[in-house]
C-alpha cells in the first residue's frame, strides 16, 4: 500500500463512518443522547423546551430528550451534524452493567 492510497483511504473511511452514524441517528431512537458538532449560538437559542444539555465543549454539545425522532428535530432547529451518543457499541452489555459505567 502506498502513501497516496493511505491518504485517500483514511479520509474516505472517516467520512463513511460519520455517514453511518448520522444515518443511525436519523433512523433510530436507540441512542440515549445526541452530540451536535459545531453548534451555532442561534441553534442553542432555538432548542426545544424539552431538550436538556448534558455536556458541552468548544466544538460540540451533548443533548438529551425523550421526544421521538430527536435527531431530525435537532436538524430542524439548525444543527449541522448530529451523531448518536451513549450507544454501547457492537458488543452486548452484561445484564447487570449500566451503559455509563462501561468504557
Amino acid at each position: 500500500m502506498t502513501i497516496r492510497t493511505i491518504l485517500i483511504a483514511l479520509p474516505t473511511l472517516f467520512a463513511g463512518w460519520i455517514a453511518v452514524l448520522v444515518f443511525v441517528g436519523l433512523m433510530t431512537d436507540a441512542a440515549p443522547a445526541s452530540v451536535v458538532l459545531f453548534p451555532s449560538q442561534s441553534f442553542l437559542a432555538n432548542l426545544p423546551s424539552d431538550v436538556s444539555i448534558i455536556g458541552s465543549s468548544r466544538v460540540s454539545v451533548t443533548l438529551v430528550s425523550d421526544q421521538p425522532k430527536f435527531a431530525g428535530a435537532l436538524y430542524g432547529s439548525g444543527a449541522w451534524v448530529v451523531l448518536p451518543a451513549g450507544l454501547p457499541g457492537c458488543l452486548p452489555l452484561p445484564k447487570n452493567a449500566h451503559p455509563s459505567t462501561t468504557g
